[in-house]
């Protein structure tokens, strides 16, 4: 049986990397290794066929062959999310019938590019809810790759109307007083409350926990920084949360670089042994010899910080 996805979502769901071989080929073995990993860091969740996930680039036999292989090796252990976002209904109703079926808790669907009045984002978002059922819903707001803007106003009636959405993937930027005044909402008694999680690759973390998130649901390359921030801080130890995600900074910064990101946080993975190759599917990034020293040189500055901490340090291939 699935693990329930509802209002009550907490932690960190991991958005999980899509590993290829070197020929672009999906590497399950890799996966299972991932997967195992980001169990061991501690998260609460996994979200697949995310951005970071390339979905766009996967074929529908791809897609299934990878959800199939993570739910197999979760075992039912946490809730997985799928991205099921698609230019048709039609797309997203098989990709949602599909993965649910075989042990999904719930979907992540974006707005529709060319979306623009709040009447028409509402619409869509309706018509999403019909066509999914009782299905559980992430709403995710994301403008940079939506091009779509949520007022707070809309996102209260969308929660308000609609109940099969669970959760607000929160990424807009900046976002934290469009936090504040979401949970303020809520604690007017305006609508139920949800359960609100933030990606931006955790740039903000500490903030936006101090503003009122459940967590975070990002790709950080070390996703047991992710868990320990929100568990500390859960724990009212603000400061030590803060010295801790300040001694990756460097590389969550880093990691937030249009068009090579990606490529970042999966030679990170490769070089901790997580993943047997950085391979982003065609088109897609690469480092050149120039990014991968820079990388090299965060990453010794990461397990430098570290030291100085008390904490255990890493060791990377090269």
């Amino acid at each position: 049986m699935s693990p329930v996805l509802d209002e009550t979502a907490k932690g960190v769901f991991i958005i999980s990397a899509t590993p290829f071989e070197e020929d672009g080929a999906l590497d399950l073995e890799s996966t299972d290794r991932m997967v195992d990993y980001y169990l061991e860091s501690g998260v609460t969740g996994m979200t697949i066929l995310g951005v970071m996930g390339e979905a766009p680039k996967l074929t529908p036999d791809e897609s299934i062959t990878f959800c199939e292989r993570v739910l197999n090796r979760v075992e039912g252990r946490v809730p997985v999310v799928v991205g099921v976002s698609a230019p048709a209904l039609g797309a997203i109703q098989t990709l949602t019938s599909n993965v649910m079926n075989i042990g999904a808790s719930g979907v992540m669907v974006a707005p529709m590019a060319g979306l623009r009045t709040d009447r028409q984002i509402e619409n869509y978002y309706h018509d999403v809810c019909e066509t999914l059922g009782d299905t559980p819903i992430v709403l995710q707001d994301y403008p940079p790759s939506s091009n779509v803007y949520f007022s707070v106003e809309l996102l209260n009636k969308l929660f308000a109307d609609l109940p099969s959405l669970k959760i607000l993937k929160h990424e807009d930027s900046p976002g934290l007083r469009k936090i504040s005044q979401f949970r303020q909402d809520e604690e007017a008694g305006n609508r139920r409350r949800v359960s609100v999680l933030v990606g931006n690759g955790a740039l903000y973390l500490p903030q936006e926990l101090q503003r009122g998130v459940d967590g975070a649901m990002t790709g950080f390359a070390f996703a047991e920084m992710v868990v320990q921030v929100c568990a500390l801080h859960s724990n009212e130890k603000f400061e030590e949360a803060e010295d801790l995600f300040d001694a990756y900074l460097p590389l969550v910064r880093h990691e937030q670089q249009i068009g090579i990101g990606l490529a970042l946080r999966k030679d990170v993975l490769r070089r901790r042994g997580i993943i047997s190759s950085a391979t982003t599917r065609k088109p897609g990034p690469a480092l050149d010899s120039t990014d991968a020293a820079e990388l090299s040189a965060l990453l010794v500055r990461l397990n430098r910080n570290l030291e100085v901490l008390g904490k255990e340090t890493y060791e990377f291939s090269d």
